[in-house]
């Protein structure tokens, strides 16, 4: 399903994604396609803002996700929660028009769909949790 979801925002010029995880440990942003698709959906006037409770799994197992976000960090916003229990944190994409939720992160097991009133109840979810976050994955790390 995020592969689909990805697909159809590059296809139908969705201008704002949200993807949210404790981890995305399971999520195939290291995929070719997967770049390919986020390459395809990157313009000017888009969006991306990761949420996550740590990126560091993001970093071990996704290098092509991380050389597309370095590239594209002026579309990119990654925060984090550290402070979040795993399973309390959304594992969802919203969009404003779609939606995305696993409802079961362990079994993946979720449901989708462009009703309303799922979208504004998710995002006033993940809204809350951005709350808390701090800015967190840079795309690069420069010292002095």
């Amino acid at each position: 399903m995020v592969r689909d979801a990805l697909a159809a925002a590059a296809r139908e010029g969705w201008a704002e994604l949200v993807p949210c995880d404790a981890a995305f440990d399971d999520w195939p942003l290291g995929e070719r396609a997967v770049g390919d698709v986020l390459q395809a959906w990157s313009r000017t006037g888009r969006r991306l803002t990761l949420l996550a409770r740590e990126y560091d799994t993001v970093v071990r197992r996704h290098a092509l996700f991380v050389r597309w976000r370095q590239t594209w960090d002026h579309i990119v916003e990654c925060r984090d929660c550290r402070s979040a229990d795993p399973l309390d944190l959304p594992s969802a994409i919203w969009s404003p028009g779609w939606v995305l939720q696993r409802l079961d992160p362990v079994r993946s097991v979720g449901v989708t769909g462009a009703e309303p009133t799922r979208r504004l109840q998710l995002r006033a979810r993940i809204d809350e949790w951005l709350r808390r976050s701090s800015p967190a994955f840079p795309a690069s790390v420069s010292g002095l």
